[in-house]
């Protein structure tokens, strides 16, 4: 038997902001900077204690591939933020230029302590207000246009007007306060890519005689084809969890660890999240353990901390003025108001531990139809705009595409580029009267070109790209 329970009272209400951001991840904090950049008062709400959102509280600290292994794919923020994290050695030891400029498909791992510093100065910087420790609970409609939002933290509730808004927060959660139709992936309906717990070790002895002439990047391999089988077949695992993505190098004996799918956690449940927590944490244990016993270098290997936040990879998308496609990503499609463009294989984890879902995960990964060198999709700007909103839009991981192309740009690098498009699209929004589902899409990408985006299309157009 079900209930509700209806309330109604006062709260204090801010001084309105041009622009509040809900979400101080990846894409939350490049749309905070650059529109505060672009002279707008801003405010970031965040609900954990950092920037950074997976790269930082999730310890998913490596980033998706930046180059399409031609050239540099990253522009504007990004590549700013990349240039400063290389001048403050924030990078993993092995990570060289090439990593940046020439790699194909070449994950980025870095410390994700400097990751926490070099974005709160990013934001001091630029004048942005950030609240730590605050969500947004609730949204102000009239019609499709958001007047203000309820926040919730510390100090109680409190309700804050805007002219615009932005939703970083992975999972559409303002989007859906505001009724803007979204789809939430079924496991009984499309494969649902899993969660993991990352986790951060220390006491690697990289100087083992086993990565002399082979380097971290065949220890990997060897890992995933050799002794991960081994402890499958020796019972070692509490799960037969065949894709194993492993561990990065962050320091001299640092590493991060993603490893061990929490399967069937629905994101959007605080129960499955919560006994999903319980679990991941066991499974750190179990994977430290495992890298003791069959990895050579690691016998003294350490586990410091699992990450404070469940490392989500797919939960609700906004259904946008336009989807991402399969058919586009293989097409290798360009558009006209593309905001950033991307290289990075179409990467839906296993579903489960079956065998016939890790050989269908190595196809799709591996498989011919992938981004080859010197090749790119483009990430529309109508994938951004919920279907006919008028001053909201979303960036990262709850953009609108198909599942498979969803698995190729939810990357933090890409969510970064969608995170400074949308921030550029709410001040030309504020500057003109144009609403988010009618902006001129040509002055866009001129605003994004003059500010470090590469954006190679040749046909720009004034209208966005739809259904």
């Amino acid at each position: 038997m079900s209930s509700t329970y209806q309330f109604s009272r006062s709260i204090p209400s801010d001084a309105p902001y041009d622009l509040v951001v809900a979400g101080g991840g990846p894409a939350g904090t490049a749309a905070a900077v650059c529109a505060a950049r672009l002279g707008l008062k801003v405010l970031l709400a965040e609900a954990t204690g950092c920037l950074g959102g997976m790269g930082t509280s999730g310890l998913v600290a490596s980033f998706g591939p930046v180059s399409d292994g031609e050239r540099m794919l990253v522009g504007g923020f990004m590549k700013e933020l990349l240039a400063t994290m290389w001048e403050r050695k924030a990078f993993g030891p092995q990570v060289t230029p090439d990593y940046l400029d020439r790699q194909l498909n070449r994950w980025v791992p870095f410390n994700p302590e400097h990751l926490k510093r070099i974005l709160d100065e990013f934001t001091v910087q630029a004048g942005v207000e950030v609240r730590f420790f605050t969500r947004v609970v609730e949204a102000d409609m009239h019609g499709r246009r958001v007047n203000g939002v309820v926040v919730s933290n510390v100090e109680g509730l409190r309700y804050v007007p805007a002219k615009a808004f932005i939703d970083a927060t992975g999972d559409a959660a303002l989007a859906a306060l505001t009724g803007a139709e979204c789809k939430v992936v079924l496991r009984d309906t499309e494969t649902v890519a899993p969660s993991t717990l990352c986790s951060l070790l220390a006491g690697m002895n990289w100087n083992d005689p086993a990565y002399a002439g082979n380097g971290i990047d065949a220890i990997k391999a060897r890992v995933r084809s050799e002794w991960v089988p081994k402890a499958i077949d020796d019972g070692f695992f509490t799960q037969e969890d065949r894709f194993f993505p492993g561990m990065n190098r962050v320091g001299p004996q640092g590493a991060t660890l993603n490893a061990g799918h929490v399967f069937n956690l629905n994101p959007l449940s605080v129960r499955s999240l919560s006994d999903g927590m319980v679990f991941g944490r066991k499974l750190a244990v179990e994977y430290t353990e495992f890298y003791r016993k069959y990895v050579p270098g690691c016998e003294q290997v350490e586990l410091l901390t699992t990450a404070p936040v469940m490392g989500v990879r797919d939960s609700r998308r906004i259904v946008g003025e336009f989807e991402l496609g399969i058919d586009d990503f293989l097409a290798r499609r360009q558009f006209p108001d593309q905001v950033a463009v991307y290289n990075r294989p179409t990467d839906v984890h296993p579903s489960d531990t079956s065998k016939k879902e890790y050989e269908r995960f190595l196809k799709d990964f591996h498989g011919k139809d992938n981004l080859g060198r010197g090749e790119s999709v483009g990430i529309p700007y109508s994938i951004l705009v919920p279907r006919g909103s008028e001053n909201l839009w979303v960036a990262g991981r709850c953009h609108s595409s198909e599942t498979k192309v969803h698995g190729s740009i939810r990357a933090q690098s890409a969510a970064y580029m969608m995170g400074q498009a949308v921030g550029t699209a709410a001040a030309q929004a504020i500057a003109t009267g144009q609403p988010a589902n009618d902006l001129d899409t040509r002055a866009l990408v001129e605003t994004l070109r003059a500010n470090g985006a590469y954006l190679p299309q040749r046909e720009l157009v004034r209208s966005m790209t739809r259904e």
